[in-house]
């Protein structure tokens, strides 16, 4: 793509590094800022070096904050003896948009996969322990990916708090609302069949 001006270039291979964007997308965007007022681009840029230096990382759970405790781990409305443990970020924000859990999270920053050269020691597994010892923890519900790697760090970290009296359990696994049972894979359908729920519960 030849653009007659290097600052343009720039710009546009700098939007480019974001995921899902295209050099034409890049363009787009750059092109839509230029038609905008100075003052706004400026204030659009210093937001997002703003967000990128100040923003923190909760010490109790590892969910993004403005402080040192995140907003969920401070809510005295919120079960703060009931743990979420998910894998990144973006599953806290997929869970709280459901508006139906009431308990805290605990971010991984990521599962157990020694094919990309993830272990244990790389994620945020024994603080998880150390908070369930302290907290007194009634209850610990994981929230990974239905895969081998999501299965292996639920294992591991069962094996870590075995010894402490905490119910665990995990998300619901299934066919999904409005899927073709035949284009289920084996291990799906399998956990339906065996994770399958009472006519009278399920039409509730």
């Amino acid at each position: 793509m030849q653009l007659p001006s290097s600052l343009l270039e720039n710009a546009v291979n700098q939007f480019a590094k974001l995921p899902g964007i295209g050099k034409k997308t890049a363009l787009r965007l750059v092109l839509h800022l230029l038609k905008q007022d100075v003052n706004d681009v400026q204030f659009f840029g210093e937001t997002i070096a703003k967000m990128r230096r100040d923003i923190r990382f909760c010490q109790r759970c590892f969910n993004v904050s403005d402080g040192d405790i995140c907003s969920i781990c401070s809510n005295s409305m919120r079960n703060q003896r009931l743990i979420c443990v998910v894998e990144n970020i973006r599953d806290v924000i997929a869970i709280e948009s459901t508006q139906q859990f009431n308990g805290t999270y605990h971010v991984l920053g990521g599962i157990i996969s020694p094919l990309d050269g993830v272990g244990p020691d790389q994620l945020n597994i024994e603080s998880l322990v150390a908070r369930v010892e302290k907290e007194q923890t009634e209850e610990i519900i994981f929230a990974l990916s239905p895969n081998i790697q999501g299965d292996t760090t639920i294992y591991y970290i069962q094996k870590k708090v075995h010894h402490l009296p905490c119910k665990i359990t995990t998300i619901a696994r299934g066919i999904a609302f409005g899927g073709e049972l035949e284009y289920a894979d084996e291990m799906t359908l399998a956990r339906s069949l065996t994770n399958r729920l009472p006519v009278q519960q399920y039409v509730k």
